[in-house]
């Protein structure tokens, strides 16, 4: 699972909003990446460093973009064979005030379709807990 969150390339194939992805650069335990985020004709470019600590944490710090912050953590724990549980957490700011209240009247709802992409996508790359069990 820490590989799929620190795949940021292939974020635009699987995440909603996701319309592009560019890695400038990427190290065993540092990435500095670009996210163009999208919604209907609105477009937004997100830059971040990400801290990865392998295989127990990934930390996302912004650095440009039109928020006036937004960082967040991924930690990861084994909690069997091929079994993970996954915090995330993040916290963010608007530039303005009014975009802030508007957002969050839809962010539960946003937060929880991206859950369920990264799921999918996890379904998709590794296969579904217990299906090799059943075969």
């Amino acid at each position: 699972m820490f590989d799929l969150v620190a795949d940021v390339a292939r974020y635009s194939e699987f995440l909603p909003w996701v319309v592009a992805t560019r890695v400038r650069s990427d190290s065993e335990t540092e990435m500095i990446a670009d996210m163009l985020v999208g919604f209907s004709a609105l477009r937004e470019k997100f830059t971040s460093r990400v801290t990865k600590r392998r295989p127990e944490e990934i930390v996302v710090h912004y650095i440009d973009g039109p928020l006036r912050d937004l960082d967040n953590r991924w930690t990861f724990h084994d909690v069997g064979p091929g079994e993970s549980e996954i915090e995330f957490e993040v916290s963010f700011t608007f530039r303005s005030v009014l975009l802030q209240k508007m957002a969050n009247q839809y962010l539960d709802k946003a937060f929880r379709k991206m859950v369920a992409a990264f799921e999918a996508r996890a379904a998709q790359v590794y296969g579904r807990a217990g299906a090799t069990d059943a075969a």
